[in-house]
């Protein structure tokens, strides 16, 4: 399972307005904040920022500079993979060193809407053990009983991260996960989908495109 939420996108003005430095072109820009105060490209501003997006890495610089902030909760085997995308992201995660023993563990913890029935037994034992170990970990302090829940932590364990990201990593993401395997990654292209204009500056390729 994968849960986004808080979702904020940032810099559309001052991103548009590098996009014509090169060529001085301020003058044509026709962007505007409408009464909720959201980011409205003009037709000029939309036109070059759709032509620039599509010409590829070297020409469309100005998507780095636009900048996306979502709240990820997400099994530690998907975070392995999203640690991939090292360049133009920052995250900020829960303290699975820290905090792992501050509430008791259930199912709701962990990733496994994917489970088969033996499967799932299996996980509620391990749960009931790790229990077990944080509740004596909790009264006596014993490192070992610690250490037996960090060693034995499954990687379908569920971590909170709040990420920064920009448009030009949204794309190589989307292009290289939107067929993976892994759910998760299509919940995640979904709502890169759904993100203000990612149809003209996200979604650039085309389809038969990879």
């Amino acid at each position: 399972m994968i849960k986004i939420e808080k979702v904020s996108v940032m810099n559309f003005e001052n991103a548009v307005r590098g996009a014509r430095n090169p060529l001085n072109s301020w003058s044509r820009m026709d962007s505007y904040y409408d009464e909720n105060g959201n980011f409205v490209f003009g037709e000029n501003d939309l036109a070059l920022a759709t032509k620039l997006a599509r010409a590829g890495s070297d020409h469309r610089k100005f998507l780095r500079q636009i900048f996306v902030t979502m709240d990820i909760t997400a099994p530690l085997y998907w975070w392995k993979e999203f640690d991939t995308y090292k360049v133009g992201t920052v995250a900020n995660s829960t303290s699975t060193m820290h905090k792992v023993h501050s509430a008791p563990f259930s199912r709701a913890d962990f990733s496994c809407d994917r489970l088969t029935d033996d499967a799932l037994a299996v996980l509620d034992s391990l749960i009931a053990y790790l229990e077990g170990e944080r509740q004596k970990f909790v009264e006596t302090k014993d490192k070992a009983s610690w250490h037996n829940i960090i060693q034995l932590l499954p990687s379908s364990y569920n971590q909170l991260r709040t990420v920064t990201l920009n448009y030009e990593v949204l794309i190589n993401i989307y292009y290289a996960r939107r067929s993976h395997k892994l759910a998760e990654w299509h919940t995640l292209c979904d709502a890169i989908l759904a993100l203000p204009y990612a149809d003209k500056l996200i979604a650039v390729k085309g389809d038969t495109e990879e």
